[in-house]
């Protein structure tokens, strides 16, 4: 096997077991998965707003992913850690699950995209959009885009200060389609060029 194909696999399985996880964990608040080598197997960190769900009663349901992963999925003794996100609201993929979760109970798009919005922009964020795209209200299917405060559309600021996640939810009209973007509260190199330029008060 070529490098190229063994490290498109590789990716292909990772992208296969986020998927799982997702799934799984969605009561959770599933945040992402990351994939350490070891000489002893594999770490698996799995990042969540609720990690107790993730654990489970004495370690069952962590003892049950592990045991998915290894005999479906083919991860050599997988060793699962979970760590809890810290601020979930700055989260793009918990986020998108939020909005999604709440089409599920009913909840009409446009007050499930402002509730977010808002949780987004107390916990400190500079700005976030929401597009939600589906049959929201006729037969034909288009979307509806809601903002707050300023989003990177481009540029490499946009690569570590934008987190963005997309999600789908299966509704009586048809599959939702909702994409988040998060404009996270760090320093860009904008904002250092600007403090740079700006003129020193006199001494």
């Amino acid at each position: 096997m070529s490098v190229q194909k063994f490290f498109i696999n590789k990716a292909t399985k990772n992208m296969i077991i986020d998927n799982y996880l997702r799934n799984e964990l969605k009561r959770a608040g599933y945040a992402g998965v990351e994939f350490q080598k070891t000489p002893l197997g594999n770490r698996v960190v799995i990042y969540a707003e609720r990690p107790g769900l993730v654990i489970g009663r004495q370690g069952a349901t962590i003892r049950d992913l592990a045991h998915v992963m290894e005999t479906k999925y083919n991860l050599e003794n997988p060793q699962i850690a979970v760590i809890p996100v810290q601020t979930p609201e700055l989260n793009a993929r918990i986020m998108a699950g939020r909005v999604a979760s709440a089409l599920e109970r009913g909840i009409h798009f446009r007050r499930a995209a402002f509730i977010a919005l808002r949780q987004i922009n107390e916990a400190g964020a500079r700005g976030a959009e929401i597009v939600i795209r589906g049959k929201l209200s006729t037969e034909r299917s288009r979307y509806e885009k809601f903002k707050s405060g300023a989003i990177l559309k481009a540029g490499q600021p946009r690569r570590y200060a934008v987190d963005t996640a997309v999600t789908y939810v299966l509704m009586k009209p048809g599959s939702f389609g909702i994409k988040v973007n998060i404009y996270l509260p760090v320093k860009t190199i904008d904002d250092i060029s600007i403090v740079e330029s700006a003129p020193k008060a006199a001494e």
